[in-house]
């Protein structure tokens, strides 16, 4: 594989285009772009290497380098965006979270669009704005819009219900109806296409439209109606001068500030349109270990403007941002119009840049002043624990028992994992529990401590499993005495060395331990507690997941399933035909024989079983 490297590398094109590193499975780690790959791609094996932080790891890992070849650097750009999304290799810089974001989202290609509250981006045929600063901004913002505009807050790619009435929201003058035909699809587009404008910075189209409403309503004496009309403009007004901050001069730009920190990378995002500040958005930088600024900045722009809805005429960057000539040509193809990126020397673009920079700035050390607090609270939680339950070392590994199940139906178990106090979703584990006839939670919690532990160490058998393999510091058990001493009879079979359990009993928050009769109480706001019962709130939750999942698949389980002569295709067709098995149960036999693709004598037999059955 080295040989093949080393010929790869002696017969690199000069020309513009991509590289894709991939390791000894195949598996895309890095992906970038250069003007001229010969040199680019180079200069990460030559003596020295790349010098940026982590970049040794990188180059220990590539077996093999991909090449495409393009017309200019503008193309490689796209292509380069386009195989990140694709690929998202662990090495390439990539927005922390970036899922997470609040957006809200124009579903623009349905009859009637819906204006929604979301945290992706992904979906086709729809438009998002956005990432907001905080989702409870988001969902304010969507209230006074709907009370505004009125669009449907229904879910689905069709507006309303099958009863053919309009819902409550209709009269309480949150929806036009349109599952009713109270609105046209023209009018009704003209309100979405009003939600679009106002969420593009253009409040004032409908401030003039409310007061024109409310001036007609109050000379014609409707003067409820201008009320309304007022509280709707007083809103709107309101809404709007959130994004105030007043700078017409500078028109409509993105000022763009850049902070980074060894490890850390924080951006600061400031839209103005028209004039006016509407937001400030915020993110975080991963893998931007020994990065520079330019390619940074590069590597943001590219994926945050990669899928925004609208690309400013106008991008200020800072002084580091280095050569942005494909950049901009890049972001103008995006735009279809001219797209500058550039760095501000005066006046009050330079002004605003300063400002975005400043807030990267204390973002990162807010960021890291919150990393900080969060890990001495977890050092003291592990502690704390140790202090207050005698254990032998710190709890890094505590694994945590729930049992779910309603009256002994589907009983189901849940393992959990928090490795230095935080959960490790990965080693999370379910149960179905196999022995039980009834309800039994001390038999049920005794079955799934002891299929756990059969495995522990196991690292030579086939269903080799990571997590049964390690070893916990601490058990914690969901309940009391009894729980605890079902799991701890359960573990006595096996060799557990330096494994300590306990009983996390809900109703006191009381702490039971072995061999003693009294619990121990830990104070209400004891980082420990707190803890435990964190992974306790886990554990429970994970298992009634668990026990839905097996309670819906049951409940599946139909009538359809009993009858003869019907597979998964009839199902499907006597479903979409009768619409419920109410209705199904109800047919006669002539409406049986009409179902499409059911034969006849198929839905003869069929009413004959449900008549033996007595159940129509």
């Amino acid at each position: 594989m080295e040989t093949r490297l080393q010929e790869r590398l002696k017969n690199l094109p000069t020309k513009p285009g991509v590289y894709l590193f991939r390791d000894v499975d195949g598996a895309v780690q890095y992906i970038g772009k250069a003007k001229s790959l010969r040199s680019r791609v180079r200069s990460y094996f030559q003596r020295g290497g790349d010098a940026r932080l982590g970049m040794g790891q990188l180059v220990a890992r590539i077996a093999d380098v991909e090449l495409i070849v393009t017309g200019s650097e503008v193309e490689a750009l796209h292509l380069e965006q386009n195989l990140i999304k694709r690929h998202r290799p662990p090495f390439n810089v990539r927005l922390r979270d970036d899922k997470s974001f609040p957006y809200i989202a124009v579903t623009v290609e349905d009859e009637y669009p819906r204006v929604m509250f979301t945290r992706e981006r992904h979906r086709r045929g729809v438009v998002y704005f956005g990432p907001y600063a905080n989702a409870k901004k988001v969902r304010e913002t969507l209230d006074v819009l709907n009370r505004v505009f009125q669009f449907r807050p229904c879910e689905g790619p069709q507006p309303g219900r099958r009863s053919g009435i309009p819902c409550l929201d209709y009269h309480i003058e949150r929806c036009k109806a349109p599952c009713v035909g109270y609105v046209s699809k023209e009018d009704y587009r003209a309100l979405i296409d009003g939600v679009v404008e106002f969420l593009n910075g253009e409040t004032r189209p409908i401030q003039r439209e409310l007061e024109r409403r409310m001036k007609e309503a109050a000379a014609a004496e409707r003067f409820e109606e201008a009320a309304r009309c007022r509280n709707r403009l007083f809103a709107i007004r309101h809404l709007a001068e959130r994004q105030t901050a007043d700078k017409r001069a500078v028109g409509t730009v993105d000022a763009i500030g850049l902070a980074v920190d060894g490890m850390r990378a924080a951006v600061q995002v400031f839209p103005l349109r028209d004039g006016k500040l509407i937001d400030r958005y915020s993110f975080h930088l991963e893998n931007v270990a020994g990065q520079d600024k330019a390619t940074l900045l590069e590597a943001f722009c590219l994926e945050y403007y990669g899928s925004s809805p609208s690309v400013p005429p106008e991008i200020l960057v800072p002084a580091e941002a280095g050569d942005t000539a494909a950049l901009a040509e890049f972001l103008s193809e995006r735009r279809r119009s001219r797209v500058e990126v550039r760095v501000p020397a005066r006046g009050e673009k330079r002004r605003l840049l300063e400002l975005a920079e400043q807030n990267a700035r204390l973002a990162l050390e807010s960021d890291a002043v919150a990393t900080e607090h969060r890990r001495l609270r977890r050092v003291e939680a592990l502690e704390e624990l140790r202090e207050a339950l005698n254990l032998e070392s710190l709890p890094i590994r505590i694994e945590c028992y729930d049992i779910s199940s309603i009256q002994g139906e589907s009983p189901v178990g849940s393992m959990v994992v928090f490795e230095d106090a935080v959960p490790k979703k990965a080693h999370y584990r379910k149960f179905g529990v196999r022995s039980l006839d009834g309800q039994d939670d001390f038999a049920a919690i005794a079955e799934v401590v002891a299929r756990r532990f059969a495995r522990l160490g196991d690292v030579t058998d086939d269903e080799y499993d990571e997590s049964f393999a390690a070893c916990p510091n601490l058990v914690v058990i969901d309940g009391g005495k009894g729980q605890l001493a079902a799991a701890l009879a359960a573990m006595e079979g096996y060799e557990l060395p330096r494994v300590a359990a306990i009983g996390l009993a809900k109703r006191e928050e009381e702490v039971f331990l072995p061999g003693r009769s009294e619990p121990v109480v830990l104070p209400r706001d004891s980082a420990g507690l707190q803890l435990l019962q964190r992974i306790r709130d886990e554990a429970h939750r994970f298992a009634l997941g668990f026990h839905r999942q097996r309670r819906d698949a049951r409940s599946r389980e139909s009538i359809f399933d009993e009858l003869q002569g019907v597979g998964p295709a009839r199902r499907r067709a006597l479903i979409r035909h009768f619409g419920s098995a109410e209705r199904f149960l109800g047919a006669t036999q002539e409406e049986l024989e009409g179902v499409p693709g059911i034969p006849a004598k198929t839905a003869r037999a069929i009413y004959a079983q449900l008549h033996k059955a007595g159940r129509a």
